[in-house]
């Protein structure tokens, strides 16, 4: 399942699973670094998830976006 962004009005990025259940979010800090989070709820079909990681910049906030999205996916027939 595609991943498609969200607009937003804080200071962050977000993006939401196809299915709605499921949705990602980087934003920086204030004293520097970047943290990214993923929150899948309970009635998604792969189960209920939550993490949150700090990282030194936002290339590795990319990158940890870019893992998670392909790690939390489902397939397109869920």
């Amino acid at each position: 399942m595609p991943w498609t962004p969200v607009d937003t009005v804080d200071r962050y990025e977000e993006w939401e699973r196809s299915d709605g259940l499921a949705t990602l979010r980087v934003r920086e800090r204030r004293g520097g670094g970047y943290v990214v989070r993923l929150d899948r709820l309970e009635q998604a079909p792969d189960g209920r998830a939550y993490r949150r990681e700090r990282v030194a910049d936002r290339e590795a906030a990319e990158a940890l976006v870019d893992a998670w999205k392909r790690e939390f996916d489902l397939p397109e027939d869920a």
